[in-house]
């Protein structure tokens, strides 16, 4: 059994350290330091493609407490997963459980961890990191083994990995099909999550899965979905000219989250940064004209600027913690998109009514 008594520093580009316990792959490695609020779903977190390039702090104290489940495969997909690998860079945590306990699982988080490669830190104040973040926003950082930071340690330089292309490390390569209904979709993969495409093959709906960059425009089809993914929306000019293409055609055309960013800028809107970004499973959402408010899975660091509306579309959704923009939607053609994840992986799944919405809107 592995001792746990190999240390490991978290710093931040302003030079502030924070030193705890490695577990999973000991080693360096670099990113952008976020904050997740979810309480459950490690496994579906680690592999959603919009953490890529993110070092991962789980404000939740107690993590590894049930393990991982097995690589099961259902309809070309991995069941309790939302993609193929790990996708953040590494995961700190206040108390890692050195023991496991469900019915499903067949490894450790620290076993999956070891074999992806990844780092992990525990025994670091993590509530103090997140009120850090939340009042200087995402930082930069990197991990280093050991307690021993160096001058050269301090002063490393990283890029930030939203100025790369980040959608491209995630995305497919070739078109991928998944059959299922009479109606078919294009699914736009700016890094989808698993649970986006089980959800209309539950509604009886065929995927066509394009790279994020592929001409979608030549491939006949009812409808557009453009999935959430990471990083900056505008890093993805290719996306957006296609999507222009599209719309100017009627097609009907759902944007998740990045998509959501994707469809704005298409539409004439404006992207821009988030302070810290909203990454939990129970951020709430208003929606504009009613009353209704709506428990949402999220993950975003960018969100489109309310103020850059065009006449002919409206604020959908807003955000209740902070008032920022949740969802847009046109006053007359099918086109719209949300910041959260009516999917929702872990749940809640109070919003799969916009799946149905999409699906009686396919032409």
């Amino acid at each position: 059994m592995k001792s746990y008594q190999e240390k490991a520093t978290l710093i931040l580009e302003d030079g502030t350290t924070y030193t705890g316990y490695s577990f999973g792959y000991i080693g360096k490695t670099e990113g952008e330091v976020v904050f997740n609020t979810g309480m459950v779903g490690y496994p579906e977190t680690l592999t959603d493609p919009s953490y890529a390039g993110q070092i991962l702090v789980a404000t939740y104290p107690l993590i590894g407490n049930y393990g991982v489940p097995p690589k099961t495969m259902d309809n070309d997909l991995l069941l309790n997963f939302e993609s193929d690998r790990i996708q953040t860079k590494a995961l700190i945590v206040s108390d890692y459980s050195f023991n496991y306990s469900h019915w499903n699982a067949d490894r450790s988080l620290d076993e999956w961890m070891e074999e992806e490669k990844i780092p992990g830190i525990f025994g670091i104040d993590t509530r103090a990191l997140t009120r850090k973040l939340r009042s200087s926003g995402t930082m930069l950082g990197w991990i280093i083994p050991g307690d021993k930071v160096t001058e050269e340690d301090l002063n490393r330089k990283i890029v930030d990995p939203n100025k790369t292309d980040l959608v491209g490390t995630v995305s497919v390569k070739e078109v991928i099909e998944y059959n299922s209904g009479k109606k078919k979709i294009v699914l736009v993969d700016c890094g989808v999550k698993n649970n986006i495409i089980r959800a209309f093959q539950g509604r009886n709906i065929s995927v066509i899965r394009v790279p994020y960059d592929y001409d979608f425009t030549s491939i006949e089809s009812n409808g557009i979905l453009i999935s959430n993914g990471p990083g900056d929306p505008k890093m993805c000019q290719t996306t957006v000219e296609n999507t222009k293409k599209a719309m100017k055609d009627g097609m009907p055309t759902l944007g998740i989250c990045l998509g959501s960013q994707i469809l704005g800028l298409a539409a004439g809107m404006d992207t821009y940064k988030l302070k810290y970004g909203h990454r939990s499973h129970n951020q709430p959402v208003n929606e504009a004209g009613t009353h209704r408010s709506y428990i949402t899975s999220q993950n975003h660091g960018y969100a489109v600027d309310s103020s850059t509306l065009p006449l002919d579309w409206r604020e959908w959704f807003t955000n209740d913690n902070d008032g920022t923009n949740e969802g847009v939607i046109h006053i007359a053609k099918p086109f719209f998109g949300t910041q959260f994840h009516p999917e929702a992986s872990p749940g809640p799944d109070d919003t799969e009514f916009i799946f149905d919405m999409f699906v009686r809107a396919l032409r």
